[in-house]
């Protein structure tokens, strides 16, 4: 009897975490939610006082890390004196909410070079929209190319980092994931990025750098299934300084 009431206890217990674990999370989406219908794009995420971050002069590279999560968490590598990094990535956004913003949070800082962070939010809805799979690559594309003809219309110099695999796929997300649906349409934009390369347009392969045997991001850079640790985006960061330091020589000689 007393090891019967102890097990009772305990699914109890586990019953009482398991339902406050998803009304948490039940909670968190719906605030998300909601918040984006009221900001679609994300204006309010940066005031009108930061778009002028760059009206004074400065003898700097403005480089500006902008699209989503991605971008959001990416901090600046150190130790780059000639540069001035800025940040305008914003959590959960679709190539279309970075396109969109574009002008009110990326035009007037004037940048001299952007790294567009873009498209893992695009693809990460193919396993719920399996019969728009086609469309929603097809516009993820289009939405790139876009941007990408935007910044170099204001003379940035762009740098495309690809879309990485994602992490180890969670328990809770399986039943709502289709690893090889969103895998091979990983491979379908990256290698789209690489059609966009020219001169100006930088394509920088996150995926040697970040991904293990397995296709699966490295445990040690992995801080959920899509998102990195601190140790991640320093890996990235090692890779990316050479970029910087080569472009920003290149542009000294022109």
């Amino acid at each position: 009897m007393r090891l019967t009431v102890i097990s009772l206890s305990v699914a109890l217990l586990i019953s009482i975490a398991a339902n406050v674990c998803i009304f948490r999370q039940g909670k968190d989406f719906y605030l998300r939610l909601n918040a984006v219908r009221l900001d679609p794009l994300g204006l309010a995420c940066y005031p009108a006082t930061a778009r002028q971050q760059n009206t004074v002069p400065s003898d700097r590279r403005t480089v500006v890390f902008f699209g989503t999560s991605r971008a959001n968490h990416w901090t600046a590598p150190s130790g780059l004196t000639s540069f001035r990094f800025i940040n305008r990535g914003i959590d959960n956004q679709t190539s279309a909410q970075v396109r969109g913003r574009f002008d009110y949070h990326i035009s007037s800082l004037k940048p001299d070079m952007i790294i567009l962070v873009v498209g893992g939010n695009d693809l990460k809805t193919i396993p719920l929209f399996p019969h728009r799979k086609e469309s929603i690559i097809e516009n993820c594309k289009s939405n790139v190319a876009e941007l990408v003809s935007e910044s170099l219309d204001i003379g940035a110099t762009v740098v495309l980092p690809t879309i990485f695999p994602t992490g180890e796929i969670p328990l809770t997300r399986r039943p709502f994931w289709s690893a090889g649906e969103v895998a091979g349409a990983g491979e379908e934009v990256n290698a789209f990025l690489y059609s966009l390369e020219r001169e100006n347009v930088i394509v920088f392969d996150t995926i040697p750098i970040l991904v293990n045997e397995s296709g699966f991001v490295k445990k040690e850079y992995s801080r959920d299934f899509l998102h990195l640790t601190k140790a991640g985006y320093d890996a990235l960061n090692a890779e990316l300084i050479p970029v910087l330091k080569n472009w920003a020589l290149y542009r000294r000689k022109k």
